[in-house]
């Protein structure tokens, strides 16, 4: 999937001398998919760039409503009053459409859908407690979708964690080898679960502190809970010179 195709603006030079943007190549190439201008006075998307979205892209489309899994950059030499960034997301749909009855999250009940997970586990008793968010990290870049640690008193009654983690059968393999290479765990245990996830959906939504995502569950096709996002309310919060605890309260009242 690709946005829509920024082409820049203002004139380039050429063997044949200055041709205006676009490019009479990228115009041809881009033919049929949706191209905005504008954003620079000069030219954004190259015949070479072109061809490549013209090649590799299924859908051109806007719309970003999918969980992000990785993120890379590609960084340009041009000095631009905005970041000179291509940014690639490696992201899955956050769910099947409903229409579908079966898909790879499982078979659909009325309270939501059943999917097949893996939970992977280790103790550790002799690692730095300073480490602990970083490895979460790895292994939900790794494509856990959930991560916990729990407190335990191990042998010699010694205190340590179980680290878990949640992921789809698929991303086994790779949460794994991030476990294994981000702790001083020597192995990890595995089992198979089943868990039931009710139907999720995000939207945005403007506040009198600003526009923030809501995270809705639904059942049956209607809304049985949401909540906003709590990275937005925290933005709000400092941008609005307020305590986390009064933009939460101000952001539930108007969503309410």
């Amino acid at each position: 999937m690709a946005s829509s195709v920024e082409l820049g603006g203002g004139f380039v030079r050429c063997q044949h001398g200055l041709i205006p943007v676009p490019a009479p190549a990228v115009v041809e190439v881009l033919r049929g998919a949706p191209v905005k201008s504008g954003a620079a006075p000069f030219e954004t998307t190259t015949p070479t760039g072109a061809a490549i979205l013209a090649t590799a892209v299924d859908e051109f489309t806007d719309d970003k409503r999918f969980s992000i899994v990785r993120t890379a950059y590609g960084v340009g030499h041009r000095d631009m009053p905005t970041p000179n960034l291509l940014r690639v997301f490696w992201a899955e749909r956050e769910a099947p459409p409903r229409t579908m009855a079966k898909s790879s999250y499982g078979v659909r009940s009325a309270a939501g859908a059943e999917a097949e997970g893996v939970v992977l586990e280790c103790n550790i008793d002799d690692m730095n407690p300073e480490l602990h968010g970083h490895v979460m990290d790895a292994l939900f870049a790794a494509g856990a979708d959930d991560v916990w640690i729990t407190p335990v008193v191990m042998k010699k009654s010694r205190s340590a964690i179980t680290l878990s983690a949640l992921c789809k059968p698929a991303a086994r393999e790779s949460v794994a080898v991030a476990m294994l290479a981000e702790t001083t765990s020597f192995g990890l245990r595995s089992y198979e679960v089943r868990k039931t996830a009710l139907e999720r959906s995000v939207s945005t939504v403007a506040t009198s502190l600003g526009n923030v995502r809501v995270k809705s569950a639904l059942s049956g096709g209607k809304v049985v809970r949401s909540k906003p996002e709590f990275d937005d309310v925290k933005a709000l919060a400092e941008a609005n010179g307020l305590s986390l605890v009064d933009a939460y309260a101000i952001v539930r009242k108007e969503l309410d």
